[in-house]
């Protein structure tokens, strides 16, 4: 399985940009998905997350700027990113939970994408 994710870049304080994650290889079905970002020397932290039908969270500074969602039968989710600050500034990994067959089992496995840089500058 492998999380591709797309969209990044370098943009102005009060633009926009969307990321996207793609979802492929062998699998049954794909739980929650989420965004998180990490800067250096931070932990990596959450920023959104979709269940499977839909219903999302936001970390707090990103609310009302930031839209998540997914496309379940492409088996993608997006982040739409809006008014974006320069704190906003990290490497962004989407992650999946991942349900695979195993011994007549669905066993679920975290994945994660390679990273996205996003810049804003002021």
């Amino acid at each position: 399985v492998q999380l591709q994710a797309s969209g990044g870049g370098l943009v102005q304080a009060g633009g926009s940009l969307r990321l996207s994650c793609a979802a492929s290889g062998l699998f049954i079905s794909l739980g929650g998905m989420g965004w998180y970002r990490q800067t250096p020397g931070q932990q990596r932290e959450l920023v959104a997350t979709v269940t499977w039908g839909g219903s999302a969270n936001y970390e707090d500074s990103v609310k009302g700027r930031f839209t998540i969602s997914r496309d379940n039968e492409r088996n993608t989710v997006d982040l739409q990113m809006n008014n974006l600050k320069p704190e906003d500034t990290a490497v962004y990994y989407c992650n999946a939970d991942v349900g695979q067959s195993s011994n007549g089992e669905i066993r679920w496995r975290l994945y994660w994408g390679q990273g996205t840089q996003v810049t804003v500058s002021s």
